[in-house]
């Protein structure tokens, strides 16, 4: 089954603006301030979503992230700022369409399964206007769509937690919204199941072409599922990008460590070289005009950097072993700097360096080191 975001544009409002071509979601410029709060949970928030794309937001706890859902969703109101779904606005400080009436689907962290429905009645649940016969058919599309067949009348406490999840995904795709919000969909279960169920989910909605926003924490989540990812910071996005350009062209400090792990060591702008305590490195200034001389932070991470054993006179001195731990395909070594910092080196091979060894760091082949300004956050 494949949804047409031409057919679900909202009925017109008496205030209705079009959307972007091709955007089914946008959110412009929008602020929510809770009554208790020092800082507003959403400010400036900017958002767009197109027909058929996997977004998530990825932010940690006090983002605003969860906030960012449930303004979408129609839970929040906004003090500023517009909400437009399919075409329609749904949201502004003058006015506001409740959860019920905006075709979105929601899949929640906790399922939300009604314990007393089977199945195929959970599924059905959000299709009492339709014809019978429609409905019918419709509940039969999404149990084969998710992959549910043979547990049509099995009740949720019968179900594994992987089952839960489809059965929840199939009622919020049931009524064919406009777009399906996920809220950390996938926190409640075990590592394995999470990795396996993840691609299902994605599976999933691209057959069925819908458009989907997830809300996580979990960057490899965010990394491994959407088409696009928005790093969440202070209420606002802080960049968005395929999931290849936040990791590999963060805007900030905060994009790089929500991308990956990373340190941030400290170091001076000379020319195009970056001097530091772990040692010289070739600069990539990730779009900044910054000066030589200049305080900068340099990006640093475990899976880019190589280790040389250190030869007497060439390198930065103190630069040595902290530990060294064997992970299986790789040895990561902490690499002690006279600071007291350790940064990380991930190698192929288990040998070649002990705790206690003398070493030089390097970055792997032509690769340069992104720097910030050192005001950067």
């Amino acid at each position: 089954m494949t949804f047409d975001p031409t057919a679900q544009v909202l009925p017109e409002s008496p205030v209705d603006v079009p959307a972007r071509r091709g955007a089914v979601l946008q959110v412009e410029d929008v602020a929510v301030q809770y009554d208790a709060a020092d800082q507003p949970a959403l400010s400036h928030f900017d958002f767009e979503v197109q027909a058929g794309e996997f977004v998530s937001i990825l932010g940690h706890s006090g983002s605003g992230k969860t906030t960012a859902l449930r303004v979408i969703a129609g839970f929040e109101k906004v003090q500023s700022g517009y909400v437009r779904i399919g075409g329609r606005l749904v949201a502004s400080s003058f006015t506001h369409v409740p959860p019920d009436k905006r075709r979105v689907g929601l899949v929640f962290q906790d399922y939300a399964l009604f314990p007393h429905l089977t199945v195929k009645a959970n599924i059905k649940f959000g299709l009492s206007g339709m014809d019978s016969s429609v409905r019918k058919a419709q509940v039969g599309k999404m149990i084969e769509l998710t992959g549910l067949r043979g547990l049509e009348r099995r009740y949720a406490h019968e179900l594994s937690g992987g089952q839960q999840q489809r059965v929840a995904l199939a009622r919020a795709l049931a009524p064919a919204p406009v777009a399906v919000l996920l809220d950390e969909p996938f926190s409640n279960l075990d590592r394995q199941l999470r990795s396996t169920l993840r691609r299902e989910v994605r599976s999933i909605l691209k057959d069925a072409g819908a458009t989907a926003v997830l809300v996580t924490h979990d960057r490899e989540e965010a990394l491994a599922l959407a088409d696009r990812v928005g790093i969440m910071n202070e209420g606002r996005i802080e960049q968005i990008g395929s999931p290849g350009e936040i990791y590999s062209r963060p805007s900030s400090p905060v994009v790089a460590r929500m991308a990956g792990p990373c340190e941030l060591v400290p170091g001076v702008l000379r020319g195009e070289m970056v001097e530091t305590e772990a040692g010289r490195f070739t600069v990539d200034a990730a779009g900044y005009e910054l000066e030589s001389g200049a305080d900068v932070l340099a990006l640093m991470r475990a899976s880019e950097l190589e280790l040389l054993a250190s030869v007497n006179g060439s390198e930065p001195t103190g630069i040595k072993i902290a530990y060294r731990e064997f992970r299986g395909e790789f040895t990561e070594f902490g690499v002690g700097l006279p600071s007291g910092r350790t940064i990380r080196v991930r190698r192929r091979s288990s040998e070649a360096f002990s705790e206690g060894d003398a070493v030089s760091i390097q970055t792997r082949g032509t690769s340069k080191v992104i720097v910030f300004p050192a005001t950067g956050n």
